[in-house]
């Protein structure tokens, strides 16, 4: 037995039943009533009118497996070495008294500032000696020139 479907409610239409629309483009509408029909010429949304199956559909009516709501998955922690840190080092530290930490930390803060500061001043020291190169005689190199860049072309007037 073959049935259709509405083209608006989207119920089955029976052998012997409903009614069949052609529009102007070929295109073929079956109704299963004259209620279907109307709203279909009224353009009606059917998603809108609440006992067609698009609007069931869309509004999860009528859908009575899925009862159980399905189960989310839990996330694990998992603790993980840190480039740099193992994990045990990382354990270690993390028990450490607050006050040991501390001691550390202005330590670590102290060489580095001590690094810094002679690296700036091995940086003075390298600018004082390229100074008094000049001021001896020597061209002074900029950084390209150092490189090995091609030599500014000095500006000509007529």
């Amino acid at each position: 037995m073959r049935t259709y479907d509405d083209s608006f409610s989207g119920q089955k239409i029976y052998p012997g039943k409903g009614k069949l629309y052609v529009r102007g483009d070929s295109k073929i509408f079956r109704f299963q009533n004259g209620k279907s029909e109307s709203l279909f010429l009224q353009r009606k949304n059917p998603r809108r009118i609440a006992w067609t199956v698009l609007f069931r559909r869309q509004h999860r009516k009528g859908i009575s497996e899925e009862v159980a709501k399905k189960r989310t998955r839990r996330v694990v922690k998992s603790q993980r070495a840190i480039v740099g840190a193992s994990l045990e080092q990382i354990k270690e530290r993390r028990a450490q008294r607050p006050e040991a930490r501390e001691a550390a930390r202005k330590q670590a803060i102290k060489d580095a500032k001590e690094k810094k500061a002679a690296a700036s001043a091995a940086k003075k020291a390298d600018k004082a000696k390229n100074a008094a190169n000049a001021a001896k005689g020597g061209r002074t190199v900029s950084k390209q020139g150092a490189k090995g860049s091609a030599p500014k072309v000095a500006a000509k007037s007529r």
